[in-house]
């Protein structure tokens, strides 16, 4: 019994030194991690680490080691985007008039309220106007809040565009009055009137490494390819766009899934980003979801109209910090990444979110490193045991042990 219960006390402690290099081995690349002196710490995510990790971070894991202990670090990825409110205000229209100037339409909420967008749908497809926003307190005296605000709808073969949203600062009234300027009866159908707001996310500027337009006249587009020096999270464009006249065309951001060589050299396979419009009454940056990216390629519609000037681009990322709870500062930290079969690891610390502090203190990450326990791992091929040095060694132990167990049994 006694050599018995020995064997299984070897072999657990085998498995557990076993267990230790396998928490850490699956993963190629490792980034140190310095200054850890508390509970709670955040990190943001460098740009050369996108390359290497899942572009779903699935595979990114902290680990600490000291001697032979290892633990996991449970973390929050968190990405600093824009957010944006919308609450809708209760208005009821108690006026609809005309007079040579224009078609009133006057709106009353219960109460004074603040708002900053009113967004108007119309019965009519195609249509030209100027608008003027006029707010009160009493329905007599009239505050001028927009003059001359164009809006605008096409509906034709070519295009199908609507600039309705009235966007104005914060106006706090109890009465909103909508002039419009038209030749015909405007069909007023609906008119949410809302207040929004923007909690300002954090992003970051990005350089592009190329940039290459060209006017295609079979296609009667404009094709923009842009190539950037790594995969970075890309949320963020914005189009210097001019033209001696007003315009409204349609055209899509598409980034690059993935590439294959062609006699006629590199060719990309490309999925959609955003589609839209860009106009000459709006501005044209268009947000979208932040999605890890290394080329563009952007596409105008100009059908038969002439080409627009475009004189580059402007591009932005929201970045990915982890906030991550560090139980023993002296252990050595680290952040592992790089293995394509990992699946997204499952922390109990986001079901209270609420209880991580607000005001958390950054922490360093280092340069990337090749994973040592992984090199090793490719280099033997095989799995351990089927690796005949490893066996010869297991024999020998196995041997020795059983020898001198079997010496302390005969001897007692």
């Amino acid at each position: 019994m006694m050599l018995k219960l020995k064997i299984k006390l070897l072999s657990l402690l085998l498995l557990c030194v076993v267990s230790l290099h396998a928490q850490t081995n699956p993963y190629q690349f490792k980034r140190a991690i310095t200054g850890v002196n508390t509970v709670w710490h955040s990190l943001q995510l460098p740009d050369q680490l996108y390359k290497n990790a899942q572009s779903g971070f699935e595979d990114l894991r902290i680990f600490g080691i000291n001697g032979k202990d290892t633990v996991e670090v449970p973390y929050l990825l968190k990405q600093r985007a824009d957010q944006v409110t919308t609450k809708e205000i209760a208005f009821k229209k108690i006026n609809q008039s005309a007079n040579p100037n224009g078609y009133y339409f006057t709106f009353q909420s219960p109460e004074v309220n603040t708002i900053n967008q009113i967004n108007l749908s119309f019965g009519q497809s195609n249509f030209d106007w100027k608008v003027s926003l006029e707010g009160s307190n009493d329905n007599q005296e009239w505050f001028s809040i927009l003059n001359d605000y164009r809006i605008l709808s096409i509906n034709n073969n070519d295009t199908d565009y609507q600039f309705t949203k009235l966007t104005f600062p914060d106006s706090k009234y109890q009465y909103f009055r909508i002039a419009i300027k038209s030749p015909v009866q405007p069909e007023l159908t609906e008119a949410k009137i809302s207040k929004t707001d923007t909690l300002k996310g954090t992003y970051k500027a990005i350089k592009y490494q190329s940039y290459n337009l060209k006017n295609e006249a079979n296609t009667k587009e404009t094709v923009i390819d842009v190539t950037l020096a790594n995969p970075v999270p890309l949320s963020y464009l914005k189009l210097n766009a001019q033209s001696d006249f007003d315009f409204y065309r349609t055209f899509k951001i598409e980034y690059a899934t993935d590439s294959f060589k062609t006699d006629k050299g590199m060719q990309y396979n490309y999925a959609n980003l955003y589609e839209g419009t860009i106009s000459s009454l709006e501005k044209p940056e268009f947000n979208f979801d932040n999605t890890i990216a290394s080329r563009l390629k952007i596409t105008i519609q100009n059908n038969d109209n002439k080409p627009l000037r475009l004189n580059g681009l402007e591009l932005k990322g929201n970045i990915y910090e982890l906030i991550a709870r560090f139980d023993n500062p002296e252990y050595a930290y680290a952040l592992y990444y790089g293995n394509d079969k990992a699946s997204a690891p499952s922390y109990e610390i986001e079901k209270f979110e609420s209880k991580i502090p607000a005001d958390l203190t950054s922490i360093n990450i280092g340069e990337e490193q090749k994973n040592p326990a992984y090199s090793t791992i490719i280099k033997t091929e095989k799995p351990l045991f089927e690796n005949k040095a490893w066996l010869w060694v297991l024999m020998v132990v196995i041997i020795v042990l059983l020898g001198w167990f079997s010496f302390k049994m005969l001897k007692s």
